[in-house]
């Protein structure tokens, strides 16, 4: 494979830096050259946060152009609108159906769109997945929410990693109290797919 570009864009809190982490743990597992780059806004106060995360044989810079994304996490439904310009007919979309409303929009100053309209207008680009994971994950532990998705984007075939591979990025990255929920959290994301 010579490269595979991952967006992954959410706010913070909702832990797609350590999602992004996972993922390029697994990567490197199976020898591949991984490059992430991320672009923080107010990640402490649920601004917006977007990872770049490549690997592949031939992966020199961390950065995805517009419209070269294969696949997009978005842990935030408005964050996947926001960041559509990654996407094209190659790419695909899997969307967290759980909003995260700003002060902004809490107070009537904007309009959130409804998930129907942030899903039709993703459908518009490319092949887009919109299921609430937030509630997945809360049966286990709200934290859990971008590995229930990436469980999800392997059952899918989604995500050109094997599975074992995943776990290792899971123990790479965490500490080893939280190897067997997010195992759990895992596996519940693939189930998804059945």
């Amino acid at each position: 494979m010579v490269e595979f570009n991952l967006i992954i864009a959410g706010v913070g809190g909702q832990g797609g830096l350590t999602l992004s982490r996972i993922i390029g743990n697994a990567a490197m597992h199976e020898g591949y050259k991984v490059r992430i780059g991320e672009t923080l806004g107010m990640s402490q106060r649920y601004g917006s946060v977007l990872s770049y995360l490549r690997f592949g044989e031939e992966v020199y810079s961390p950065l995805i152009e517009e419209g070269e994304a294969d696949l997009m996490f978005a842990l935030e439904p408005a964050e996947a609108l926001r960041n559509a310009r990654f996407l094209s007919r190659k790419s695909h979309a899997i969307v967290n159906a759980y909003p995260i409303h700003t002060a902004t929009t809490l107070v009537g100053k904007e309009r959130y769109p409804n998930l129907d309209e942030i899903k039709e207008a993703l459908l518009k680009i490319c092949p887009t997945d919109m299921l609430n994971f937030q509630e997945v994950a809360d049966k286990i532990n709200p934290r859990t929410l971008g590995v229930v998705m990436l469980g999800y984007a392997y059952g899918r075939g989604l995500i050109p990693l094997k599975k074992d591979s995943l776990r290792e990025g899971i123990k790479e990255t965490l500490k080893e109290k939280l190897w067997e929920i997010n195992f759990r959290a895992l596996e519940e994301g693939i189930k998804l797919v059945r």
